[in-house]
C-alpha cells in the first residue's frame, strides 16, 4: 500500500468524521429547538437523535404512553409534522449556516406511514401486473414519493412522479417503454 493511498484514506476518514460531527450538531440544534417548543406548548415528550445514512433523524416520543399532546403536533395526514420539520430545518440553518435534510418523526407517525406506503406500493404493483395498465396513486409529499419509488423498484416495476405542487403523484407501470 502506498503512502499516497494511506493519506487519501486518512483524508476520506477525516472528511467522513467532519460530516458526522456536522450531522450531530444538526441533531443537537434541532433537539434544543424542539425541546423549547414542547416546553412552550406544555407537551411532554422525549427527544431521540440518530445519525444514519448521511442524515439526522429526530424522534419525539411520549414519556409515559400518553401521546395525545404529541398527536396534535402530527396533525391530519402529517401536515403539522411536515411544517414542524421545515421550521426545525430553518432553526438548524439559522444556527449553523448549513441546510439540513433532517427527518422529524413524532409518535412513530413516519414509521407507520412508511409501512402504509409499502402496502400501497405493493397493491399498485399487483394491480399494474394484473391489468397491464399504468396505475396512478394519490398525491403525496416528496418524502413519501421517495419511499414508494424505492418500494416499487424493489418489486421489479417502474414508477414516475407526475404533476406539480400539491397534485404531484406517482404512476406505477410495467416498464419504461
Amino acid at each position: 500500500m502506498s503512502t499516497e493511498h494511506v493519506d487519501e484514506t486518512v483524508e476520506e476518514l477525516a472528511a467522513g468524521n467532519g460530516a458526522a460531527s456536522r450531522l450531530e450538531e444538526e441533531g443537537d440544534v434541532a433537539a434544543d429547538y424542539l425541546e423549547e417548543l414542547l416546553d412552550i406548548a406544555d407537551i411532554d415528550g422525549d427527544i431521540d437523535i440518530e445519525v444514519r445514512s448521511g442524515r439526522t433523524y429526530i424522534s419525539v416520543v411520549s414519556e409515559e404512553g400518553d401521546d395525545s399532546g404529541l398527536q396534535a403536533l402530527v396533525g391530519r395526514d402529517g401536515e403539522v409534522l411536515e411544517a414542524l420539520q421545515e421550521l426545525t430545518r430553518l432553526s438548524v440553518l439559522t444556527a449553523t449556516d448549513s441546510r439540513s435534510r433532517l427527518v422529524l418523526d413524532i409518535s412513530g407517525y413516519r414509521r407507520e406511514r412508511s409501512e402504509e406506503l409499502h402496502r400501497i406500493a405493493e397493491d399498485a404493483v399487483l394491480r399494474a401486473k394484473t391489468s397491464g395498465k399504468d396505475i396512478a396513486l394519490a398525491p403525496m409529499s416528496a418524502y413519501e414519493r421517495k419511499i414508494v419509488h424505492d418500494a416499487v423498484a424493489e418489486l421489479g416495476l417502474v414508477s414516475e412522479s407526475e404533476g406539480e405542487g400539491a397534485g404531484r403523484h406517482i404512476v406505477v407501470s410495467l416498464s419504461d417503454a
